[in-house]
């Protein structure tokens, strides 16, 4: 099954926003997909996650935010690529670390997120966030 790279990408934001995480994510992605994290201010070093650590990652990510949105401003599909320029805004659930319930953490994003058949094989990302 192939289908538009922007669509395949935008279908896993959707679902994010929508509180799906761990392994009701998995249908998403290939079996052997990454994420290339640059790095930013919440991963000073960057990060090169596979797919186990992607889908943890997003649980934990879920327990911490009261919600999550992504507005996509602009996505163009180049052979089986869809690049991305988008902001995501998440709002903390619940006092930890240096947040505290009800920050609004916004970052700008450029993203590469290559595909084939219709899943996700890799995500590179450029997340700028904006001070907090």
């Amino acid at each position: 099954m192939t289908r538009d790279p922007v669509a395949v990408a935008t279908s896993l934001l959707r679902a994010l926003e929508a509180g799906r995480h761990g392994e009701d994510l998995r249908a998403h992605f290939a079996p052997t997909a990454t994420t290339t994290e640059h790095p930013n201010r919440l991963k000073p070093e960057g990060a090169h996650t596979a797919l186990d650590g992607m889908l943890a990652a997003s649980a934990v990510g879920a327990g911490l935010l009261a919600r999550q949105r992504y507005d996509v401003h602009s996505a163009l599909a180049v052979g089986d690529t869809a690049i991305l320029r988008l902001t995501w805004t998440g709002v903390i659930a619940q006092d930890t670390g240096p947040f505290r319930r009800g920050t609004e953490l916004v970052a700008h994003i450029a993203q590469f997120v290559r595909t084939a058949d219709g899943v996700i094989t890799s995500i590179e990302t450029y997340d700028c966030y904006e001070p907090f």
